[in-house]
């Protein structure tokens, strides 16, 4: 039997005042070749954000880091790692997932009140490894669970996805 490979998340675009952080599961096998959050062509995470901020798929990767985090978005995984064979969310290995410290970062940045879960699985993954509430400095923060703009959620149209996007953003 092959040795396992274990799929590494990055670390967060995160700017000096963010507001709100958006979790993502793991990062696609696509993402993880460009070393870059939601990568994949039929993503609809950047055009959302273009729509939003200006912080779409024409502008480089570095540009929209920076638009989005002088928007006063994060954007984070909840885990930092597991096996993971291919890009599908039902395929992370439950008893090889890894959270990222997002206690820590919520110290660190007491600014955020709103996590925001990029779909089911990010949300569900944040439930079973973060049992407790979690606090920034400042008390209770609030959630929104947000359509996946992941291109295996095509059930949803980009207008309808943009919509609730739009509205927990305040954009």
């Amino acid at each position: 039997m092959g040795k396992k490979e274990i799929t590494e998340g990055f670390p967060p675009i995160v700017g000096s005042n963010p507001k709100l952080l958006i979790l993502g599961s793991l990062p696609s096998v696509q993402s993880v070749g460009k070393r870059q959050y939601y990568a994949h062509s039929r993503n609809s995470f950047w055009p959302i954000m273009g729509e939003l901020f200006g912080a779409g798929i024409d502008k480089s990767y570095e540009e929209r880091q920076t638009i989005i985090a002088d928007a006063g978005i994060a954007i984070w995984d909840v885990l930092a790692s597991s096996v993971r064979p291919g890009s599908m969310d039902v395929d992370i290995d439950q008893n090889t997932a890894k959270p990222n410290d997002i206690n820590a970062f919520l110290q660190q940045h007491p600014s955020i009140k709103l996590i925001c879960f990029n779909g089911n699985t990010a949300a569900t993954l944040y439930r079973r490894l973060f049992t407790q509430p979690i606090k920034n400095n400042l008390g209770n923060l609030e959630y929104v669970l947000l359509p996946s703009t992941s291109p295996a959620f095509a059930s949803m149209r980009f207008s309808e996805k943009l919509r609730h996007w739009a509205t927990a953003l305040d954009a």
